[in-house]
C-alpha cells in the first residue's frame, strides 16, 4: 500500500523519529487499521529517499510500543491492540481544536426513518414524492444525452459561463405555461434539485440566528437544510386553507411555503390565504419562498394563481424540480428569483457547484424544446389519475370512519388523518411495512405544533389493479395496532 511521509513535520531533523510519530498518528486515527501490512522497510526507504536503516529503526521502536507486529516471512502489520486508536488519537495530538459539527444543535431523522430503511425494501411503496420511473421515456431521454455527448469538447465549456442560457429560457416557457408563473430568462437559476435551490436561499438571504417560518407539518429536509445553516426555524401550524398567517412570528426573515399542494397533508392555500401572505411579507420586510414540488399533476380544479405571479414587490422567490416529473436520479431544479437578488443567487450557485451538470441541462434543454416533456406529463397525468381515483374509492369503502382523507386536487399522494388519534402512525407504518407496505407517517412532518396521527399515501410507485391489495394491508395494519 501507498503511505504518506513528509519528513520535515516534526523539525527535528531526526528522520527516524519523525516516521516513527506519522506512522503512530496514522494507527490512531484509523487511518492504518489493524491488520494492514505496512511497507517493506527497503520500499518506504526508497521512496523516502533515506537510508533504509533510519526506517528501520523507526518500525523498530513502533514494534516495541506494540502499534506494529513483525512477522518472519510475511512482513510488518499494525497490530490488533490498535482497535482503539480512533478514540485515543484525538487524545494523542495536542493543540488541533475539533471544529464544531455541521449538525450540531439539529434534530436527528426520526426513527422511524432509520428503522424502515433497516427493514429492506418493500413489495409496495407508498412513500412520498416516488413517481413511476417506468413511466419515463428512457429510450428518448438516452438519444437526447447521447446527442450532447457527441457535441463535446464544446458542450461542455460551461464552467465560466453564468448558467445554460437556453435551458434558463426553456425554463421560463414551461413555468409560464404550465404553473401560470410570470418569468424571463434571466430570472431563472438551474440547480441541481429543488433542495439546493433552498441552499442557495439560506446561503444568500439567512444570515445565522435569523427566524425562518416554515409549515407545520410541512416538509422536513427543507427545515433540516435551513437548520444547518444555524437559522432559527420556527413552525407554524396549517389548517384547511394553508399556512396560518396570522401565526407568522414577526423577526421572521424568510417564510418557506407548498401554497400548490401542502407538504404533506395536500391542501391548496386559498386566494385570501395568499394574498394575506404576500401583503405580510411586505409590511414585515421578508421573502416567501414557494415550493411548488408536484403541482403539474392536477386532477381537479383549476389551477390558483401561484404566489410569484401575484407578487408584485419582488418577494417571491419560487422554486421547481423536475425529479417527480422525470426521473428524481437527474437531479435538475431551478428557482426564479426577483431582480433584486439575482446576482447573488448566481454567485452562490457558481461558487457552490460551477452550473451543474452540462450534459444532463442539455439534453433536458431539448425534452423541453421539442414539446417531449409537455407530453410525458399528460400520459404520466392519466397513469396517476387511475391509480389516485382507485386509491380513494378504496380507502372510502375499507376503511370508511377509521381515517379521513384531506381534500386535495394535485400531486402524487393523498393524506388520510387517523379518526382515533390513540392510534400511533409510527405503530401502524411498522405494522404495514412488516406486511410488506411501506408508508410514512404523518406525525413525523411535525416540528413545533401538536402532531396529528395519520398517512401520508404515495401513489405514484404503485399500480392501479395492486393498490385494493395494499390498502387490505393497511387496515390489518390498523387492526393490529388498536
Amino acid at each position: 500500500m501507498e503511505l504518506h511521509i513528509g519528513l520535515d513535520e516534526t523539525g527535528t531533523g531526526d528522520l527516524a523519529t519523525s516516521i516513527y510519530a506519522q506512522i503512530r498518528v496514522a494507527v490512531l486515527d484509523g487511518r492504518l487499521a489493524p491488520g494492514v501490512r505496512v511497507p517493506p522497510t527497503r520500499q518506504l526507504a526508497r521512496s523516502l529517499g533515506v537510508a533504509r536503516g533510519t526506517v528501520s529503526a523507526a518500525y523498530d521502536r513502533l514494534v516495541a510500543e506494540q502499534f506494529l507486529d513483525s512477522r518472519a516471512g510475511s512482513g510488518t502489520y499494525v497490530t490488533d491492540a490498535c482497535r482503539q486508536g480512533p478514540r485515543l488519537a484525538r487524545h494523542a495530538r495536542p493543540g488541533v481544536v475539533s471544529p464544531v459539527p455541521l449538525w450540531a444543535g439539529v434534530d436527528p431523522p426520526p426513527a422511524f426513518a432509520a428503522s424502515r430503511r433497516e427493514a429492506g425494501p418493500a413489495a409496495y411503496d407508498l412513500t412520498l414524492g416516488v413517481p413511476d420511473v417506468s413511466l419515463f421515456p428512457l429510450a428518448l431521454w438516452r438519444r437526447l444525452v447521447s446527442a450532447q455527448l457527441r457535441r463535446a469538447p464544446h458542450g461542455w465549456e460551461t464552467y465560466d459561463v453564468p448558467g445554460n442560457p437556453l435551458l434558463q429560457a426553456e425554463i421560463a416557457r414551461y413555468a409560464g405555461l404550465s404553473r401560470h408563473v410570470v418569468a424571463s430568462r434571466d430570472d431563472v437559476v438551474v440547480t441541481t434539485g429543488a433542495q439546493q435551490a433552498l441552499d442557495l436561499v439560506a446561503r444568500v438571504l439567512v444570515e445565522p440566528g435569523a427566524v425562518v417560518a416554515v409549515e407545520d407539518p410541512g416538509y422536513t429536509a427543507a427545515r433540516r437544510l435551513l437548520e444547518t445553516h444555524r437559522a432559527r426555524v420556527v413552525g407554524v401550524p396549517v389548517d384547511g386553507e394553508g399556512l396560518v398567517v396570522e401565526a407568522l412570528p414577526d423577526d421572521a426573515r424568510v417564510v418557506y411555503v407548498t401554497p400548490s399542494h401542502q407538504f404533506p397533508t395536500g391542501v391548496a392555500m386559498s386566494l385570501a390565504r395568499r394574498t394575506a401572505l404576500l401583503e405580510w411579507a411586505i409590511r414585515h420586510d421578508a421573502v416567501v419562498v414557494e415550493d411548488d414540488y408536484d403541482s403539474e399533476f392536477r386532477f381537479a380544479d383549476r389551477p390558483l394563481e401561484p404566489l410569484q405571479s401575484l407578487d408584485a414587490d419582488g418577494r417571491v422567490v419560487y422554486v421547481g424540480s423536475f425529479s417527480k416529473s422525470l426521473l428524481p436520479a437527474l437531479r435538475v431544479g431551478y428557482a426564479i428569483v426577483p431582480t433584486s437578488v439575482q446576482r447573488a443567487f448566481r454567485e452562490a450557485k457558481r461558487v457552490s457547484d460551477w452550473n451543474g451538470d452540462p450534459v444532463t441541462q442539455g439534453a433536458l434543454t431539448r425534452f423541453l424544446a421539442e414539446g417531449h416533456h409537455a407530453a410525458h406529463v399528460r400520459r404520466a397525468t392519466k397513469v396517476y389519475r387511475e391509480r389516485r381515483e382507485t386509491l380513494l374509492s378504496e380507502l372510502d369503502g375499507q376503511l370508511s370512519g377509521v381515517v379521513d382523507v384531506v381534500p386535495s386536487a394535485a400531486g402524487l399522494h393523498v393524506c388520510a388523518v387517523l379518526r382515533d388519534e390513540r392510534v400511533s402512525d409510527v405503530d401502524v407504518a411498522e405494522a404495514a411495512l412488516a406486511a410488506r407496505v411501506r408508508v410514512d407517517p404523518l406525525s413525523v412532518r411535525y416540528g413545533d405544533q401538536p402532531a396529528r396521527q395519520g398517512l401520508a399515501l404515495g401513489f405514484g410507485a404503485v399500480g392501479a389493479e395492486a393498490i385494493p391489495l395494499v390498502v387490505r394491508r393497511l387496515a390489518g395494519a390498523i387492526d393490529a395496532v388498536r
